[in-house]
């Protein structure tokens, strides 16, 4: 098809919009704008998830969205008024729906009078009710049970040909609602299915690999408290069944699926597996794993923890994008939590770093006992003093003292919390053995978590060491491959080939961590000076030493402040004399 061909689809439409938006802001803004927040969370959302929509647009009191048959567009706007009518929002809706041809734009956007129908169709809608267009009546008369009242044809605006409009009749479809709501509700918190892996080997000996694999991400799933993970027996009971994965999600009431299948050929056996948003159909990630059969055990395991390693990430970035369109004045604990997820990733600013420490503060006022925000509040901490952020330093001491305490009083065995509290406690407070301890119990917690070994990996290559570290980083990364914090191990790989002596590969690594630093790294980069100047790249270094004086103008040999979470002392002396090589000043 030529790249200029304009594409079109047939759809159903649904144009919703809040009767009298703007005198109900007028006269109680802040209340008006947490109800219709309330309504499209709890309502509008789970609907559209319930019946196959997708979301096309909103505006500031209304909403487009398309669906797969003008049936599941009626199911979900007859759910929405019914809800609306009952849970006590104070809002009406007027919504039209039509079945049309439409325009799909670049950015999955439509147009045309498909959608223009649908539009002028909602706004002659009576408040609380729903008007639909001859062409959605004729599709699902019969087919629900609801009645519908003719409302002749109309002479909709910019439409040249008149419209025939039926209005759903008020009060007949509440059955039908009761029992389409009995679909569970979407947790608070992420939630996802693992469902049984296909055996496509045409070997029913290999059927007990496929489904021991299932209860083995099942369960580090679960180790994840922030998750809410379906259990075996509810995913098992689609096994050897077509499934439709908006279905599935819709019936087990979850967010993300993860499906996948084993094929064995020979000795050898490859594994699929794929995670999916059943609210859009998007396919979040997916990847292939090839192995013998020699160990089969080793294999599930070593599949496993990259299947883990890798989901982690990719949940984090979905749940970010849905948190960060919810309203600031109405989040629970998870919710806000995940507002300040991204900015402890890549703090490219000061504000943005504050944003994320208030976000984690409300996480802990709502929810006291949501370990994760702790290790927020300790990250955003760390993150203030590896960029040298003005802060007060004793009192950021004290209160990562008291998130310890705090976390060993809740008992947590959150991983991210445990491993992020340990390092600050080594690098910050300069508790090695506290710190290595905290950070040891997150692996023994979650041994596929890829941060905890990151961030071990610290610890031992700043004592000096080198392959011991390397392995750590190296774990970090086969566990997590597009983790953003693997910049992080390069770096650190770079320092542990350095302190072995081997300074080309040292070099090397250095490279790819300083293209993948975030902004305002400062940090990491007397290490990448050091491995430089260990190279004999002398114009490297001093390029890096430039950007340094950039970031910290101030900075020379003689308010230069030895980095104590360096153990090895003989260490810290090359990091200084490297850097005076680079230029840094007297």
């Amino acid at each position: 098809m030529p790249e200029d061909r304009v594409q079109r689809r047939l759809a159903a439409i649904m144009a919703a919009d809040v009767v009298g938006y703007s005198a109900l802001m007028e006269r109680a803004d802040e209340t008006t704008y947490a109800n219709f927040e309330l309504f499209k969370r709890q309502l509008v959302e789970p609907s559209l998830l319930r019946n196959d929509g997708r979301l096309i647009k909103t505006t500031g009191d209304g909403a487009l969205a398309e669906f797969a048959s003008p049936l599941a567009a009626i199911r979900s706007a007859m759910e929405i008024q019914d809800g609306l009518a009952s849970g006590g929002y104070g809002l009406k809706l007027r919504i039209g729906i039509n079945l049309g041809d439409v325009i799909v734009g670049k950015d999955g956007d439509l147009f045309g009078d498909g959608i223009n129908i649908g539009v002028r169709l909602e706004g002659l809608a009576d408040p609380g009710g729903i008007l639909i267009s001859g062409k959605v009546h004729g599709e699902v008369d019969g087919k629900l049970d609801a009645a519908f009242e003719d409302r002749g044809e109309r002479q909709l605006k910019n439409i040249s040909k008149p419209v025939r409009a039926y209005a759903v009749r008020a009060g007949v479809h509440s059955a039908l609602t009761e029992r389409l709501s009995a679909a569970p509700p979407l947790p608070d918190k992420p939630s996802i299915a693992v469902l049984p892996f296909e055996n496509m080997s045409g070997d029913p000996e290999q059927e007990y690999f496929a489904d021991g694999m299932v209860e083995e991400i099942i369960t580090a799933l679960s180790r994840f408290k922030s998750l809410f993970v379906i259990a075996r027996n509810s995913s098992f009971a689609y096994k050897g069944k077509p499934v439709d994965i908006k279905q599935v999600g819709r019936e087990l009431g979850v967010r993300y699926v993860l499906e996948g299948s084993v094929r064995k050929a020979g000795a050898r056996l490859r594994i699929t597996g794929q995670l999916i948003d059943v609210s859009t159909g998007a396919h979040l990630w997916a990847d292939r794993f090839d192995g013998a059969l020699e160990d089969i055990f080793d294999l599930q395991d070593k599949v496993t923890q990259q299947v883990i390693g890798a989901i982690a990430p990719e949940l984090d970035r979905a749940e970010i994008e849905r948190a960060s369109r919810r309203p600031i004045g109405n989040v629970d604990a998870v919710t806000a939590f995940y507002r300040g997820l991204p900015h402890v990733h890549f703090p490219t600013t000061i504000a943005n770093n504050d944003a994320a420490l208030r976000d984690f503060e409300t996480a802990i006022a709502l929810d006291p006992s949501f370990a994760p925000a702790y290790g927020g509040v300790a990250a955003c901490l760390s993150w203030r003093r590896a960029n040298r952020w003005p802060g007060d330093i004793a009192r950021d001491d004290a209160e990562l003292l008291r998130l310890a305490e705090r976390a060993m009083e809740l008992g947590t065995d959150d991983a991210a919390t445990l491993s992020i509290i340990g390092f600050n406690l080594y690098w910050i407070r300069l508790e090695f053995d506290a710190g290595v301890e905290m950070v040891e119990r997150a692996i023994q917690a979650n041994p596929n978590y890829a941060r905890a070994y990151n961030l071990r990996g610290n610890f031992r290559v700043w004592d000096g060491e080198s392959d011991i570290a390397i392995a750590d980083y190296e774990k970090a990364m086969r566990l997590s491959p597009r983790d953003p914090f693997n910049y992080n191990a390069m770096n650190g790989i770079g320092l542990a080939h350095h302190n072995a002596g081997r300074h080309a590969e040292a070099a090397l690594w250095t490279d790819k961590a300083v293209r993948a630093f975030p902004p305002a790294f400062f940090v990491g980069l007397p290490v990448a000076i050091l491995c430089y100047v260990g190279a004999g790249q002398l114009a490297d270094a001093k390029k890096l030493m430039a950007e340094c004086l950039r970031q910290r103008p101030a900075w020379r040999r003689s308010t230069h402040i030895e980095p104590g979470w360096v153990r090895s002392s003989e260490l810290r002396a090359k990091l200084l004399d490297a850097c005076i090589q680079a230029g840094l000043p007297e």
